[in-house]
């Protein structure tokens, strides 16, 4: 079984806390924009697989708070050398989400290579994460994730996806400095 990415997102958004800082990337970044805007989502993510290293900058300069990265699975084969550099940091506020859909979808949908044999739970778990799971249930998925979201990091979740609604592909906002000012002035308290 699979879980549409926007469900899985919506399991996640009631559990994100005022604070928190949300790292997204790519298709999972448009689909949360749309379903949760908030000023503490760090969208000015341009290179694929940087979303985890970006995420890890941020934990540690934030450590009072939770730093969520929503991540393709394409995107962090791109960089899987980050997966050991978050372990070996310690970061106990980092929560990385992988949204397996075996393509490069923002790209016209390519299959990422080895794409059926790729475990990223796995690869999490061999760098040195403190815990990681893999779903591909929405119900065990919106179950589990509060007793994700309490455990100590590094946390790695890797859901198996597909496609949910369509949502707008805004990379004019997304590398805009009006998205890089939103989120500094929210991180840094100002109005």
């Amino acid at each position: 079984m699979t879980i549409k990415r926007d469900d899985a997102l919506r399991a996640l958004v009631p559990l994100v806390r005022d604070d928190d800082i949300v790292v997204a990337v790519y298709q999972t970044n448009f689909d949360w924009m749309a379903i949760n805007p908030r000023p503490l989502n760090y969208v000015a993510v341009g290179a694929m697989g940087q979303a985890a290293s970006h995420g890890l900058g941020l934990a540690l300069a934030n450590p009072e708070r939770r730093v969520f990265v929503l991540d393709g699975d394409g995107s962090l084969l791109m960089n899987l050398g980050a997966l050991v550099t978050v372990a070996g940091a310690g970061v106990t506020n980092f929560h990385h989400f992988v949204f397996a859909n075996r393509v490069y979808e923002v790209n016209g949908d390519q299959p990422i290579p080895n794409a059926r044999n790729v475990d990223f739970a796995g690869f999490a778990t061999a760098a040195g994460f403190a815990t990681s799971q893999s779903f591909d249930e929405l119900d065990d998925f919106a179950t589990a994730l509060p007793r994700i979201l309490e455990l100590a990091g590094p946390q790695m979740v890797s859901i198996e996806t597909v496609p949910g609604e369509p949502y707008p592909r805004n990379y004019d906002y997304i590398h805009s400095a009006a998205a890089r000012k939103t989120f500094d002035d929210a991180l840094n308290g100002r109005d």
